[in-house]
């Protein structure tokens, strides 16, 4: 990769940070830390950054040549790529100026911004430095979601903010079937030997596997009978993987703080039930589950208002960026048609990334 190459990526990292996504809802804060030891203070106008070698007045020589950069300097640098720039971004960015300095110098020299491909790469650098503006600009604007449109989303979707207590039962799909203890193998093996050799009956696998999944089925269905009458959910789970052969600790059937977001999506209709009320058998690939509502609150406004701005921020944000991921018409005969062609990606499921090889960046 050339050394351009390198400088655009690395301006694009530092100017588009965390742009792919919409800063999530501040979380509880940590507990504090300990003290740290007092930073040194270093004033606006201290140098931070100084190159020995560089300087605009071509008649200093020696250690008088050199370009200072100063802290207000190089912060004005470091806020228009990217606000709170982390120390160790700063740092790169330091170590990267520097070198970029120095580079630069030596092709002025060489006149290299004579030549006709440095305009042309400036023009891309250009759109480049346009484009990650843009995207900033426009998440700033997401942003600024208005109090009416977030008590509009919360009265809109009241449910997504039920939150429950459950009981569970996770019955597993098929029965364990565990081979054949030694002694009983052997035991066999004798007895085989001691009579005429009759032919074996071959085991059908699916055969079996159908019978393991149906021994299951039957007993979710019973387990739900009697968790119907009242029975304690910790012992039914506890049945539920013996009767599945399992030797591994059965999941605690008490299940806090439950919303739909925390639901697979063929399970969000136990939020409706009832308290006390238990939920019809749920099948999906990986198992039977039965439910019990204990207790079910609706969230304040104010304590889902964060979750709520980030939300529609996020979704603002899309919706803007949209506007601009229209696919360009690409001359296959000049391009190549595409070998490994992505499929499109399933509905809220962000597209694939193209095979290696395919589309790859220019060096």
């Amino acid at each position: 990769m050339s050394y351009k190459w390198f400088v655009f990526l690395l301006l694009g990292a530092l100017a588009y940070g965390q742009a792919a996504s919409v800063p999530p809802a501040p979380s509880q804060p940590a507990a504090p830390a300990t003290e740290k030891p007092a930073e040194p203070q270093v004033a606006p106008t201290d140098p931070v950054i100084t190159v020995q070698g560089v300087c605009a007045d071509a008649s200093k020589t020696g250690d008088a040549c050199k370009t200072v950069i100063t802290k207000e300097q190089f912060e004005k640098l470091a806020n228009s790529l990217q606000p709170n720039m982390t120390p160790p971004v700063r740092r790169q960015l330091a170590t990267a100026y520097a070198r970029m300095l120095v580079m630069s110098a030596e092709a002025e020299k060489r006149a290299l911004d004579k030549r006709p491909q440095y305009d042309e790469t400036l023009r891309f650098a250009r759109m480049q430095i346009l484009s990650q503006q843009l995207t900033r600009d426009l998440q700033e604007e997401s942003q600024k979601v208005p109090d009416a449109d977030i008590e509009k989303y919360y009265k809109d979707n009241a449910g997504a903010f039920d939150e429950a207590t459950l009981l569970r039962i996770f019955v597993p799909k098929s029965k364990q079937i565990p081979p054949p203890k030694p002694a009983v193998a052997a035991a066999k093996a004798g007895a085989a030997a001691a009579k005429p050799a009759a032919p074996e009956k071959p085991i059908d696998p699916a055969a079996r596997e159908k019978a393991a999944q149906a021994a299951m089925t039957k007993v979710a269905a019973d387990l739900r009978v009697r968790a119907v009458k009242g029975e304690d959910f910790e012992k039914l789970q506890r049945e539920a993987f013996v009767s599945a052969g399992l030797k591994s600790s059965a999941p605690p059937a008490k299940m806090d703080k439950v919303r739909q977001t925390t639901l697979p999506p063929t399970h969000k209709s136990v939020l409706d039930l009832k308290p006390g009320e238990v939920s019809a058998v749920i099948d999906d690939p990986s198992g039977h589950y039965i439910y019990k509502l204990v207790s079910k609150q609706t969230l304040s406004l104010d304590a889902v208002k964060p979750e709520i701005r980030n939300t529609l921020s996020t979704q603002r944000y899309r919706d803007a960026m949209q506007a601009f991921q229209a696919s360009p018409n690409l001359n296959q005969a000049y391009f190549g048609e595409i070998k490994n062609p992505t499929p499109p990606p399933r509905p809220g499921q962000p597209p694939a990334k193209p095979a290696h090889g395919d589309d790859e960046d220019p060096d």
